[in-house]
C-alpha cells in the first residue's frame, strides 16, 4: 500500500525561504520516483500546522523545516502526538542540537572538543563599554559572536575589538535573548554527514568571503566545495570519529551533518549538529552525498526511509493512506500551490 508522504516545508523562522527550496526539491524528487506526495506549506497567513497536517491526511511526515518551531523539537513532539512518523531526530535531541548553548554544554560533558565560549545578554550591554569589557576581560580577538537558537548562519558574525563585539552582540541579540561569542579558531572548516548512524561522507568548505554566513551558503558560487577534504586519510578518520561522538552525545537520528574545524597543528573542534540538514542545490548534505555516489532522489528516498516516532505514546489504530487521500481537503491542496507560486 502506498503511503501518503507530507513534505513540511517553509515555516516562521528567518529561514523560510531556504525551508522551501528545500521542501520543493524533495518533493519533486519523491514524485519522480512514484511516492504520493502532498506538499505542506507552512505560513504567517495558513492554518495551524495541526490543522494543515489533519487536513492533508499523511502517513509519514518528510520535515523540510528549518530553524524556530520546525527543527527545535516543536513540529516533531506535534507530530510525535498526532502518531506521524516523521524524519529527523526526536524531539528532545531536536531541541538540544539547536540550542547551541545546550549543545555546548553537552559537548564537554562528553568530552567533544568544541572552541571556548561565553553567554552574553542584553543586560551585559550598558551604556558604555565598560561593562562589556569587563564581562570579555582576557578572552581575546578575534570572536565569533552566534545567537543561540538560529540555524544558516543568521546572525553570525566576527569581531576584531570591543566596539565591533558589541555591534555585533546587538546585531545577533535581534534574532535571540541570548548570544553565544566563540573563540575565532583558525582553521579549515569540515562538514559531516551522517545519514541514521552511517557516515555518508566529508566536504570542506572555502567561502570566497572568508566567512561561511547567509550568503555564502545560499548563494551558487559564492563558496568552494572540496571532497573530500584536502585531508591525510588519517586525518580524516579521526574528523569523522569526533563526528559521530557528537552526534551520539546529542542523540540525534536521522540525517545529520556535523559541522567541524580543522587546525593545522593537528585539533579537531565541533562547531555544531545540523538535525535537519537544507537539501537545496547548494546544500552540504547532497554534496556529500552526491561524492559518495549517491544522487539526490536515493537520498530522498534513504531519509524518507528513517522516518519513525521517537516517544513511547499509545495511538489509535490510524486510517489508511488510501481513504485519506479520499478525504483529503482539496482547498489546503490550492491554497499551497497559492503560497509557493507566490514565492517562486
Amino acid at each position: 500500500m502506498t503511503k501518503r508522504v507530507g513534505i513540511l516545508m517553509g515555516g516562521l523562522s528567518g529561514e523560510r525561504e531556504v525551508s522551501l527550496r528545500t521542501g520543493e526539491g524533495v518533493a519533486t524528487a519523491l514524485e519522480e520516483r512514484g511516492h504520493d506526495v502532498v506538499r505542506i506549506v507552512i505560513g504567517p497567513e495558513s492554518p495551524s500546522v495541526d490543522e494543515l497536517v489533519r487536513q492533508a491526511r499523511i502517513d509519514v511526515a518528510f520535515i523540510a523545516l528549518h530553524g524556530r518551531g520546525g527543527e527545535d523539537g516543536c513540529v516533531q513532539g506535534l507530530l510525535e502526538w498526532m502518531g506521524i512518523p516523521y524524519t529527523g531526530s526526536s524531539v528532545i535531541a531536536s531541541a538540544l542540537a539547536m540550542d547551541k548553548l545546550k549543545a555546548k554544554e553537552l559537548f564537554r560533558l562528553h568530552n567533544v572538543p568544541t572552541p571556548p565560549y561565553y553567554v552574553a545578554t542584553a543586560q551585559d550591554l550598558g551604556a558604555t563599554l565598560a561593562d562589556l569589557q569587563e564581562l570579555h576581560a582576557s578572552f581575546g580577538f578575534p570572536v565569533v559572536v552566534k545567537p543561540r537558537g538560529e540555524g544558516s548562519s543568521l546572525g553570525v558574525s566576527r569581531a576584531n575589538s570591543l566596539e565591533e563585539l558589541d555591534k555585533a552582540i546587538r546585531a545577533a541579540l535581534e534574532f535571540d535573548q541570548t548570544v553565544l561569542v566563540e573563540r575565532f579558531v583558525r582553521a579549515m572548516e569540515v562538514h559531516v554527514g551522517v545519514l541514521d548512524g552511517r557516515v555518508l561522507g566529508a566536504i570542506e568548505i572555502v567561502p570566497k568571503s572568508g566567512v561561511y554566513d547567509y550568503h555564502a551558503k545560499y548563494t551558487a558560487g559564492a563558496t568552494e566545495y572540496i571532497s573530500p577534504p584536502r585531508l591525510s586519510s588519517t586525518r580524516i578518520r579521526g574528523v569523522v570519529n569526533l563526528a559521530e561522538r557528537a552526534v551520539r552525545a546529542l542523540g540525534c537520528s536521522g540525517a545529520v551533518r556535523v559541522d567541524l574545524l580543522v587546525t593545522e597543528g593537528e585539533n579537531e573542534y565541533v562547531l555544531e549538529v545540523n538535525t535537519l540538514p537544507g537539501m537545496t542545490p547548494t546544500s552540504l548534505l547532497p554534496q556529500i552525498a552526491s561524492a559518495a555516489g549517491i544522487d539526490y532522489g536515493s537520498l530522498c528516498e534513504s531519509i524518507l526511509d528513517t522516518a519513525r516516532l521517537h516517544a513511547a505514546i499509545p495511538h489509535v489504530q490510524r486510517r489508511s493512506s488510501e481513504t485519506a487521500a479520499r478525504e483529503s481537503a482539496p482547498e489546503i491542496v490550492r491554497e499551497n500551490r497559492a503560497a509557493l507560486r507566490r514565492v517562486g
